[in-house]
């Protein structure tokens, strides 16, 4: 029984990597595991937001607000009964970043397996420094199907001794078109592949919140390292 509000901040270096794809397809997950969910959308293109417009369920809530705003706004979803929340932070990852991770549980950080965001990789490691003891869990995001780039960034990842998710969220077209009907991939086609990759990466991000927050619903440990 789930007895305290979880939050997942969601980090991004570069635009266009997948961010508010995994913030969103999270919150989804979460929903359809019975949570009761909110998005705060800190990110001024106001993504999540839009989504939301072209969306017709209720759940999960989403709310464009300020990073100053934040921790009002987290004391109002508790107090609303929400018991997760996702934080889909702005890209190029800054001030509003470092302070969403400050107030996360768990921080995920969504990489394409290119060189060019691979070179990102020391800022984030930086920023997550400043965010103190959030634990942080690098997700291979917008990969391949076919080939090995998936496994070659992961492992180039972990190599810089950062933690990787063993879920991948592959380039697949349901993300795509379930983006445009503001829908996640496991809405869309729930059978699909990018509905099981959904699922697998809820369930193993919901096992590190277990693990990692204690009965206060605080983080127990620094932040992750493979």
């Amino acid at each position: 029984m789930q007895t305290s509000l979880q939050v997942v901040a969601v980090v991004a270096e570069k635009g266009g990597v997948g961010k508010t794809t995994l913030a969103l397809t999270l919150a989804v997950a979460a929903v359809q595991a019975g949570r009761k969910v909110a998005v705060f959308d800190l990110d001024p293109q106001a993504t999540a937001a839009q989504w939301t417009d072209r969306r017709t369920q209720e759940f999960p809530w989403v709310v464009a607000t300020p990073a100053t705003r934040l921790d009002a706004a987290i004391a109002n979803a508790k107090e609303q009964g929400v018991d997760f929340v996702v934080i889909d932070t702005p890209p190029h990852a800054g001030t509003d970043a470092v302070e969403a991770a400050r107030r996360a549980h768990l921080v995920l950080v969504p990489v394409e397996p290119h060189l060019y965001t691979l070179e990102t990789l020391p800022k984030l490691g930086d920023l997550l420094k400043l965010a103190g003891d959030t634990p942080a869990l690098f997700v291979v995001s917008k990969a391949a199907i076919q080939g090995k780039e998936a496994q070659d960034a992961a492992a180039y990842i972990a190599g810089q001794g950062f933690a990787v998710c063993p879920v991948t969220l592959y380039l697949r077209a349901a993300h795509r078109h379930a983006g445009n009907l503001g829908q996640t991939a496991q809405e869309y086609e729930p059978k699909s592949k990018a509905a099981d990759e959904s699922l697998q990466l809820y369930m193993y991000t919901l096992q590190l919140l277990t693990e990692r927050c204690d009965s206060h619903g605080k983080a127990t440990s620094t932040y992750a390292r493979a």
